[in-house]
């Protein structure tokens, strides 16, 4: 799919005609009909057909509080129609503002995505070429939402893909692809770097996988400063069984997806760099297998960990809080960043606290959680601050190391896995943690089955413009 932009609509070929619900009269002059039946609803779309057999396909924007979806009801129009559609088709774009219609170009590539990808037989997407026709716009806006769009589907394919195919040197050698044509830094350390480095908290979570575990460090220097403005920490587990405290059977196969944060981390990046800002950034991904072997780590067990500090550890199924602390110690040490985020779909608990339309957030920044909270609302990803109070802090209490990974309780489980990670920042005073897990896979009108949404790409990168501004 490509996009171009022409100051004129040309009324004798397809074309798209956004509307706001109610306000047919905006778009009267370009209707074949006076009184179509369509109002303009959210995320509906008509087909009318021009004079000279023309296809005109009306698309809802709904109201003002559906501004923020916009992309959505793109994203629609393109999956259900772009069957039939030519090679070439417009969109009236006058009426747009230029977020909405960025929105709109991350809503029509959003509709490229095929999940069907490991299918004997692919469906192939028509490639068409669209024109926004427009006096106000420009291609550097068509560009950042082709770019936008093309990433998350991207992180998507990612946590879509089967777990014995994405594996964690998979997606060390995904990264150092995407490093050559965006043009950033990537570093993959393997087993013996890790061992070398310290990284024991990670070793010891993929332990019992054949497929080793990785850590990924991606650097993208926008401007000449050694000063490294935003660091990002992403959870990469490529499959969780549990371990040894395995996870019941049911929706087992799921599990491909406990790499959500790692797949935001890496996408961020990608996209960082396309976009060229003018921000230095870090993005550090520590990816095993949580499988189950003769040599998998054991409930009971103390470890040890880059920070130095020894875990004991409760429940193998609470691996995620190890990798990520192993990631932000590694930050906080080396990297030293003015922001530091780490990104990982850790908890049921979050899930079942906030369901599946925000992500938990736990800082003590408040200036960062306002920020976050504002942004998450305007492109819906939407975050809700948990609370982090002093009082929860005994339930990592250890008799026989430094901390244990997992308070055994059936209560306050997000927050205790986010004062977990807390523990390995150094008391790093723009810290945050995004647990995605209810919001990264689920249910989708696109597929049958549970499937990646792309939440955090928008979020993040948004969070990361609002640095470069500033």
């Amino acid at each position: 799919m490509t996009f171009t932009h022409s100051k004129k609509l040309d009324h004798s070929k397809d074309f798209i005609l956004p509307c706001r619900k109610d306000n047919l009269n905006t778009i009267k002059e370009f209707l074949p009909i006076d009184k179509p039946d369509f109002d303009g609803s959210f995320s509906t779309h008509q087909l009318l057909y021009g004079k000279t057999g023309n296809r005109i396909y009306l698309i809802g924007l709904g109201e003002e509080k559906h501004s923020a979806q916009i992309e959505k009801t793109f994203q629609k129009l393109a999956f259900e129609t772009q069957k039939y559609w030519s090679k070439s088709i417009q969109v009236y774009a006058e009426n747009l503002s230029e977020s909405e219609v960025n929105k709109a170009v991350i809503g029509l590539e959003m509709g490229q995505y095929n999940i069907g990808e490991f299918k004997s037989k692919k469906e192939k997407n028509n490639e068409t070429s669209i024109t926004f026709a427009s006096t106000k716009i420009s291609n550097k806006i068509l560009d950042e939402g082709q770019y936008t769009g093309e990433t998350i589907n991207r992180i998507k394919a990612l946590v879509d893909a089967p777990p014995n195919i994405k594996t964690p040197e998979y997606l060390g050698n995904w990264a150092e692809d995407s490093s050559k044509f965006a043009n950033y830094k990537c570093t993959v350390l393997k087993h013996k770097e890790l061992k070398n480095q310290g990284f024991e908290a990670v070793l010891s979570v993929g332990k019992g996988s054949v497929n080793k575990p990785v850590v990924i460090i991606n650097e993208y220097n926008g401007n000449s400063s050694t000063k490294i403005d935003i660091a990002l920490v992403g959870k990469g587990i490529t499959f969780d069984s549990g371990g040894l405290s395995i996870k019941p059977s049911t929706n087992l196969h799921y599990m491909k997806s406990d790499m959500g944060g790692a797949a935001v981390v890496l996408g961020v990046i990608e996209l960082v760099a396309k976009l060229k800002l003018n921000i230095n950034i870090v993005g550090i991904v520590c990816s095993a297998e949580n499988a189950v072997d003769a040599e998998s780590y054991r409930p009971g067990d103390v470890i040890n960990s880059y920070s130095g500090k020894t875990i004991e550890i409760i429940d193998t199924d609470a691996e995620g809080r190890l990798v990520l602390a192993d990631g932000l110690s590694y930050a906080v040490k080396k990297i030293q960043p003015e922001y530091l985020i780490d990104l990982a779909t850790l908890t049921g608990s979050v899930v079942r606290t906030l369901g599946y339309e925000a992500a938990g957030m736990f800082t003590h920044n408040e200036e960062m959680a306002s920020t976050m909270s504002k942004i998450g609302y305007n492109v819906h990803e939407r975050v809700w601050q948990l609370p982090m109070f002093e009082e929860y802090k005994s339930d990592l209490h250890s008799d026989i190391a430094d901390l244990r990974n997992f308070s055994g309780k059936p209560i306050t489980g997000a927050t205790n896995a986010a004062q977990f990670l807390e523990s390995f920042t150094e008391e790093h005073k723009n810290w945050m943690h995004l647990d995605i897990a209810g919001v990264s896979f689920g249910s989708s009108p696109y597929a049958k089955m549970k499937s990646a949404s792309g939440f955090g790409i928008q979020l993040i990168t948004e969070f990361i413009k609002s640095k470069v501004m500033s």
